[in-house]
C-alpha cells in the first residue's frame, strides 16, 4: 500500500566519520534534529547551431551542486564532535580551533536520512523503507542562535557532491544493513555505490539532557567595555544592557578546484581568511562615557564568552571568541517599543596551532563518537 506522506516521526539523520566509512561504528545518528533539507542542481550548457532553432544537445560542463542543511537543539557537544568539530571535553587537555577539522583538505563526510513505515517512529525501528544518501559533504556554515523564549539551536549547511536514493534494507535489532555508499571518488568521479554501509538503529541520542534553556545562557561581553557607548560592564549586572538574542556564525565558503579529466572537483578548499561573527541584540538600560574618536584608536583585542548551563547549573557548552573587535553598534528607538542596541563583534579564525585568535569550544560530552 502506497504511503500518504512522510513526517518527522519516521525519519532519522546520520553522519559518517568519512566517505570510506562502512562499519556500524563509523556512523552516528545526530540527536535533537529539528529539520533537514536537501536538494541538487544540474548546470547545463545548451548546444545550438545555425540552421536550427532548438538546441541539439544540452551538456553538463560543471559538476552538479548538492546541498544539505539541517538544524538541531544544542546539547553537550556530541553532535559537534560527530560532525568533525574540535570540542574540548573533560578528558581533553589541549585547546584547539573549533573549526580545525573542517579547515584541512579531505574528502568530506557522508550523510544518510532514513525513513521507516508511515505512522511508525524511527526510534528502535529496523523496518527502514528508504534511505537518502548525500556524499562528500563539506561544511559551509555553522550558526548558533540564542534568544529569549527559544531553545538554543544550531543550523548547519553542507555542500555535497552526490545524492542517492535506495529502497529495501535488511537489518536486525541493532543495525540497518545494505546501504549504498553515496560518495564519489574525487580523483576520477566514479561512485562508491558498490560499497555497502551499516547504520545503527535510531535511538533517542547519546546525551543525557533533552535540551538547554535560554534562561541558563550567559553571554559575557564585558571585556569589550570601553569599545561601546552602551554599558556592557557585566553579563549579570542590572546596570548593563539586557541581552535578548545572540547569533554566532562561522561561514566557511569554499572554492571548487577542478582539473581536466575529472567530472568532480578534486578539492573543495576553504577560502581564507575566515571571519566568525557574533551579533548581539539587547535592551538599552544605561549608556557609558565614550568617544568614537578614542574607540577607533584602541587596537587591543578582546575575549567574549558564551556559556550554556543545564538545569543543575553545570556547564554544558562554552563558546570562547578570542581576538575580538567591535565592528558596529546600532541603536533603534520608536514609540511603543523599548530602545534596543545591536552589536556586531567579529574575530578571525586562526591556524590550527593559534590559541589567541578564533573560536574555541568546550562541551560536557566525553563519549567516544567513532570507534
Amino acid at each position: 500500500m502506497a504511503r500518504n506522506r512522510v513526517i518527522y516521526q519516521s525519519e532519522a539523520l546520520y553522519v559518517s566519520e568519512d566517505i570510506d566509512s562502512t562499519a556500524i561504528t563509523k556512523h552516528e545518528q545526530l540527536e535533537r534534529v529539528q529539520s533537514a533539507n536537501y536538494s541538487f542542481t544540474i548546470n547545463r550548457q545548451d548546444i545550438n547551431q545555425y540552421g536550427q532553432l532548438a538546441r541539439i544537445d544540452s551538456i553538463v560542463l560543471d559538476p552538479p551542486t548538492a546541498s544539505l542543511d539541517f538544524s538541531y537543539y544544542l546539547t553537550d557537544g556530541f553532535n559537534e564532535r560527530a560532525l568533525g568539530f574540535y570540542v574540548q571535553n573533560p578528558t581533553d587537555t589541549a585547546e584547539g580551533q573549533f573549526a580545525s577539522g573542517h579547515m584541512v583538505n579531505n574528502s568530506g563526510k557522508n550523510f544518510f536520512i532514513s525513513t521507516v513505515a508511515e505512522g511508525s517512529d524511527a526510534i528502535d525501528n529496523t523496518g527502514v523503507e528508504s534511505i537518502i544518501g548525500l556524499g562528500n559533504g563539506f561544511l559551509s556554515d555553522y550558526t548558533l542562535d540564542l534568544a529569549v523564549g527559544s531553545l538554543p539551536t544550531v543550523s548547519v549547511t553542507m555542500e555535497c557532491a552526490n545524492i542517492t536514493a535506495d529502497k529495501g534494507f535488511s537489518g536486525d535489532a541493532t543495525d540497518i544493513s545494505g546501504v549504498n555508499n553515496p560518495a564519489v571518488s574525487l580523483t576520477d568521479g566514479t561512485p562508491k555505490s558498490g560499497e555497502l554501509c551499516v547504520l545503527p538503529v535510531a535511538d533517542t541520542g547519546e546525551s543525557n539532557i533533552t535540551a538547554l534553556r535560554p534562561g541558563d545562557v550567559t553571554i559575557d561581553i564585558s571585556n569589550l567595555d570601553g569599545s561601546t557607548l552602551t554599558d556592557i560592564s557585566g553579563a549579570t549586572d542590572t546596570a548593563s544592557v539586557h541581552i535578548q538574542s545572540a547569533s554566532l556564525s562561522i561561514p566557511l565558503s569554499r572554492s571548487e578546484l577542478q582539473r581536466l579529466g575529472t567530472r568532480f572537483p578534486y578539492s573543495r578548499s576553504v577560502d581564507f581568511p575566515v571571519n566568525a561573527t557574533l551579533s548581539v541584540n539587547g535592551i538599552v538600560n544605561e549608556v557609558t562615557a565614550g568617544n568614537l574618536a578614542n574607540i577607533i584608536d584602541d587596537d587591543s583585542t578582546k575575549t567574549v564568552t558564551l556559556t550554556i548551563k543545564d538545569t543543575d547549573g553545570v556547564n554544558r557548552m562554552i563558546y570562547t571568541l578570542k581576538g575580538c573587535k567591535i565592528d558596529s553598534e546600532s541603536f533603534s528607538s520608536s514609540i511603543g517599543s523599548n530602545k534596543t542596541v545591536d552589536l556586531t563583534i567579529s574575530t578571525q579564525i586562526g591556524g590550527i596551532g593559534d590559541t589567541g585568535n578564533g573560536v574555541f569550544v568546550s562541551g560536557a560530552n566525553s563519549d567516544a563518537v567513532f570507534s
